[in-house]
């Protein structure tokens, strides 16, 4: 099949919400409420299990509308089958508040903090592509590193949603760093 990736923009945000009102979470419905905000909220761990699904999905709409927010959706056809949150990497706050990522850099880091596909279009390859995709995206937009977080001992394909280990490895990612819980890898996107 020949699958369509887009940049996430405004011009598309109602592609994004039927997407996460519709179609990504059917077999985990429990975390339909997060609208891929839970990497850019700003508060503390707590306050977050207190947030409502409406007040995520507000809170995705004005940060995508202002820009803050990019990703990537996946289309078959006209509709959206697959997204991934990728940004800057200190778009993130909740990296530092929940992972402890706090080093800094000088150099340009892009994070992937999520990938959810549409569970009859799981296992096909389509993450994959995402993550070439997003590769080539950050780097013309001249990133030194592109970055994401796999966990370890992952039970479930919903809580694999950062990627796996060896889908990165495969990409050429390497760890970089690791935790009790999850990795940090880096593939470079430019000579330094």
């Amino acid at each position: 099949m020949n699958y369509e990736i887009k940049l996430l923009k405004p011009s598309i945000l109602d592609d994004f919400l039927l997407f996460f009102d519709k179609i990504g979470f059917t077999d985990n419905p429990d975390w339909k409420g997060c609208y891929c905000h839970f990497y850019h909220f700003k508060g503390e761990r707590n306050e977050w299990g207190q947030r409502t699904g409406e007040s995520n999905r507000n809170a995705s709409i004005d940060l995508i509308t202002s820009k803050k927010m990019i990703g990537f959706l996946v289309y078959d056809g006209n509709q959206p089958i697959g997204w991934c949150n990728a940004n800057f990497k200190d778009n993130f706050p909740a990296l530092v508040r929940d992972m402890d990522i706090n080093y800094k850099s000088d150099k340009k880091i892009a994070s992937i903090v999520c990938f959810l596909i549409a569970p009859e279009y799981r296992r096909k390859g389509i993450a994959k592509k995402l993550l070439e995709f997003i590769f080539n995206t950050f780097k013309e937009r001249n990133f030194d590193y592109l970055e994401a977080y796999p966990r370890k001992n992952v039970k479930s394909d919903a809580h694999n949603y950062k990627g796996p280990l060896k889908m990165y490895e495969n990409d050429g990612f390497s760890i970089f760093k690791e935790f009790k819980d999850f990795y940090i890898v880096r593939k470079r996107l430019k000579n330094l």
